[in-house]
């Protein structure tokens, strides 16, 4: 058992002249009475508006009625209101997820009218000035774009009983919802009260009246009416994108639905009276497609492998959240299963060629449960193909078919020449012949079939003009007595050239001529009676013309543009290998030498010869020095050498002179210097060298904060800040060129100053001082027993010192609750008696230590220390 749900949303702007809450309308009419040639007819106009617009259906309204030839204004009817009803669907079923609400009110508007039989026969049309805003299927920038709905009643022309007539009228049901991305069907199927054959088709909407105009209360436009701007791949014969169809004969649209939006889609019901078009009746509606969800087994009609795989991947169209299983089989026609699986988008790759069966079953057993079935046909080399000839308006184009096939025969084919609302405007030949009406760009579209069932589209666009192109070679050309030239034209059709005057092969499209004095030649192209008209205008002189450039100078390894006046067509210059292109009239060479460049310049077999004399002069010699290295806020002097007359040096802001060879240059940091050379030898050009001078960063020279060794124990001093050391006193240092030596103290002192002197890569140097306290005591750690942090520099941090320690792990202190509120490893900077900033209150607090000597020993200590205030 199949289930489907769809939903579709229609918003169609009409009459008022912002009536954004129309959202859709159709015109129908029946013949009350007829006599003496006058046809009376029961005219209605039926038009949809939201529920939930808090406007009202404009009372009255203006409908026109014209001749369907000529345009010519019949009569305008002032129509008033009549009836008024509603539309709502309450349920959109339990598997449908987000379910938009769908509600309109429909206003009709009735009369009666009187016309003669014409023999062209009449148009019934109304007008609005705005559509809504932000349709999905029209060009952007085109959001107030107008409406026109019409209906057509037949004159004598299109049939004796034309007149006589009961229009088409749309009978399917507009309370439809139809989901994004999910497939649907939607019937536009109409019933005619004299049984004609209707023929059903996409069509152009229409745009409507002049901006700012008064809406219903103006009267409507004659025809002929013109497209609405489409745009983003869409157009009038496909509103909906090419996964919607629609069928000719029963009026029923299926297929995927595109994107959720807004797209304006136009049906045309043709009214067939044997076998003649006698009236268009359209419908014109605004299609909201919502982001809705249909829980359903949704398959496409086929899958068609044949092109050139043999890979089916499998989807479901529906991806509703209440799909909760999938349940995929893969069998062949007799029935035999070879694939199953319960992924949600599984693929199989067939073994073998041939037509298998392909079903999909969700929710198997549960609520919303449904199935689909379709087929596989699995025929790779499938390949549609046509061209075409002759593209002139009223004139026959004719189309070839070329699809190939691997597997069977081609067997069908169903083309649509691109011309919507012409009913003739398809076939089912293999090679039709279809004559376009009008200009403009076509595309032709051919669906085609082969006996395993194989189906495949393939549009192509063919540009309909009113005359063959024509695509010449050249226009303009040039030949020198006694030679000839080939004239090349090319397109489709047969060529003709004039005047028949030395020239060969008149009648094809590249003649050969050799006029013996300037002359045009016009050529000809006949496509089926299709004309067209171009010419070549042939330039002839008796010798070349050449005059080169002057000779000239250059500076050495310099490259030159050659350049030359001439009517020739075609150049050689040497020496070539100094050029990258010898061919051509400007090029450019380059040399190291003088040198005497020569050119030949073409016009067929005659020639003329030119030379330039090209002087190389070298450049000045210009040396900036060698690289240098130099110390913080420190001058050097460079020193540079040239051959040439004068020196600038740049940049000059930190030169003590920038047009002598050796300024003294003092550089805020590190800096390249350029010395440029000129002399008045002949090269304008400076020489140019560089010279980088390096500007080290200043010293930052340390020894290390001041310590407390004990007496026999060693102690290791650190500096940092250079590349190179040396301490002083050496006396009981390990060594005095290193950051790190070691010393041992065997008397105590109430303190020693190291000094130690820091160098850079510059020899630049530097620096610092280092007093160590030598205790006659055992490594230990001493630490004060209070401190008050007053701001009188007496005693105002909290601090240790280390006698002997080689590190410490910690020195943390804590308050009285446990916190702890200073912590450090070093004894230089010592705690201020804060917390971020915030000062702690007077009283006792518990420190302790964790230490290392020089032996490898621990230390650990505690202690109380007092926080005067």
């Amino acid at each position: 058992m199949r289930r489907s749900y769809f939903a579709i949303l229609f918003l169609v702007t009409f009459f008022n002249a912002r009536a954004d809450h129309i959202t859709g309308g159709e015109t129908y009419y029946t013949l009350i009475s007829s006599a003496n040639g006058q046809f009376r007819y029961h005219v209605t106009v039926k038009l949809f508006m939201d529920c939930f617009s808090n406007r009202q259906f404009s009372n009255p309204g203006i409908i026109g009625i014209f001749n369907k030839a000529s345009g010519a204004r019949i009569q305008d009817v002032s129509v008033p209101l009549s009836h008024q009803e509603t539309l709502n669907l309450t349920d959109a079923g339990p598997c449908i997820t987000n379910p938009p609400a769908v509600c309109y009110r429909v206003g009709y508007y009735e009369f009666d009218v009187t016309l003669p039989a014409s023999p062209d026969g009449y148009v019934i049309s109304t007008q609005v000035n705005y559509r809504v805003n932000g349709i999905s299927n029209l060009t952007s920038g085109y959001s107030n774009v107008g409406a026109t709905y019409c209906g057509e009643i037949p004159g004598t022309n299109a049939h004796p009983d034309g007149p006589k007539n009961h229009s088409a009228r749309f009978t399917g049901s507009d309370m439809v919802v139809v989901c994004a991305n999910n497939t649907f069907s939607y019937s536009f199927a109409a019933s005619d009260g004299d049984d004609d054959e209707l023929f059903y088709s996409f069509c152009e909407a229409y745009v409507g009246g002049s901006i700012g105009g008064g809406g219903n209360a103006t009267p409507p436009n004659p025809p002929p009416y013109y497209s609405v701007p489409y745009g983003n791949g869409y157009n009038g014969g496909s509103p909906l994108g090419n996964k919607v169809k629609i069928n000719s004969s029963t009026g029923m649209i299926t297929g995927i639905a595109p994107p959720e939006g807004t797209y304006v889609v136009t049906v045309c019901v043709q009214e067939i009276r044997d076998h003649k078009v006698i009236a268009i009746q359209r419908k014109d509606l605004q299609i909201k497609i919502t982001s809705c969800n249909v829980a359903a087994a949704s398959l496409p009609p086929g899958y068609m492998l044949c092109d050139n795989t043999q890979t089916i991947n499998l989807v479901n169209f529906s991806n509703s959240p209440l799909i909760n299983s999938y349940n995929w089989e893969i069998a062949t026609t007799g029935g035999t299963t070879i694939y199953t699986s319960a992924a949600p988008t599984p693929s199989f790759t067939f073994a073998d060629t041939g037509t298998y069966q392909v079903k999909l079953v969700i929710n198997r057993n549960g609520q919303c449960a449904d199935s689909s079935t379709t087929l596989a046909r699995v025929y790779p080399g499938f390949v549609p193909a046509f061209s075409f000839a002759g593209i002139c308006v009223n004139k026959p184009t004719k189309f070839t078919d070329a699809t190939s096939t691997r597997y069977g025969l081609v067997d069908g084919w169903h083309w649509d020449f691109g011309q919507p609302g012409d009913p003739t405007a398809t076939a089912t030949d293999q090679h039709p012949t279809y004559t376009y009406s009008s200009l403009g760009l076509k595309n032709v579209q051919l669906i085609v079939t082969n006996t395993k069932g194989c189906i495949d589209t393939l549009v192509k666009p063919v540009q309909i003009v009113d005359k063959p192109p024509i695509t010449l070679a050249f226009r303009d050309t040039l030949i020198c007595i006694p030679d000839a030239v080939q004239l090349k034209a090319s397109g489709s059709g047969v060529f003709s050239w004039t005047p028949g005057v030395n020239i060969i092969n008149a009648n094809s499209a590249t003649p050969t001529v050799s006029p013996t004095s300037t002359m045009h030649y016009y050529v000809n192209l006949d496509d089926n009676g299709c004309l067209n008209r171009d010419s070549v205008k042939v330039r002839v002189v008796d010798h070349v013309t050449l005059r080169v450039m002057d000779d000239t100078i250059i500076c050495q390894g310099d490259a030159i543009l050659l350049h030359l006046e001439s009517d020739g067509l075609r150049y050689e210059w040497t020496p070539a290998q100094q050029m990258p292109n010898p061919y051509i009239a400007f090029p450019t060479a380059t040399t190291t030498f003088n040198t005497l460049y020569k050119v030949t310049a073409f016009i067929g077999s005659c020639s003329a010869l030119g030379d330039v004399a090209v002087t190389t002069v070298p450049y000045p010699l210009a040396n900036a020095g060698p690289d240098v290295m130099i110390c913080y806020d420190a001058a050097v002097q460079l020193n540079g050498s040239t051959d040439g007359k004068t020196v600038q040096w740049s940049p000059i802001a930190s030169l003590s002179n920038s047009t002598i060879l050796n300024p003294v240059a003092k550089p805020p940091g590190t800096t390249n210097y350029i010395l440029a050379a000129y002399d008045n030898r002949g090269c304008p050009k400076a020489g140019l060298d560089s010279v980088l001078v390096t500007v080290l960063p200043d010293i930052l020279a340390f020894a290390g904060h001041d310590t407390a060794a004990v007496i026999g124990q060693p102690l290791q001093l650190k500096a940092s800040g250079g590349v190179r050391y040396n301490w002083s006193p050496g006396e009981g240092l390990s060594a005095t060129d290193i950051p790190n030596p070691i010393v041992t103290h065997f008397t105590p002192s109430n303190g020693i100053n190291y000094k130690v002197m820091v160098y850079n890569e510059a020899n630049c140097v530097d620096s610092a001082f280092v007093q160590v306290k030598v205790f006659k005591t055992r490594p230990s750690i001493f630490v004060p027993s209070a401190f008050s942090p007053n701001g009188d520099r007496n005693n105002d941090v909290f601090r240790f010192v280390a006698a002997g320690m080689q590190n410490v792990e910690y020195f943390n202190v804590y308050n009285r609750w446990g916190q702890l509120v200073y912590s450090t490893t070093s004894g230089a900077n010592g705690w201020d008696g804060t917390i971020g900033g915030k000062a702690q209150s007077a009283g006792i607090y518990v420190w302790a230590v964790r230490a290392t000597d020089y032996t490898g020993t621990v230390y650990t200590q505690k202690g109380t220390v007092t926080l005067v205030r």
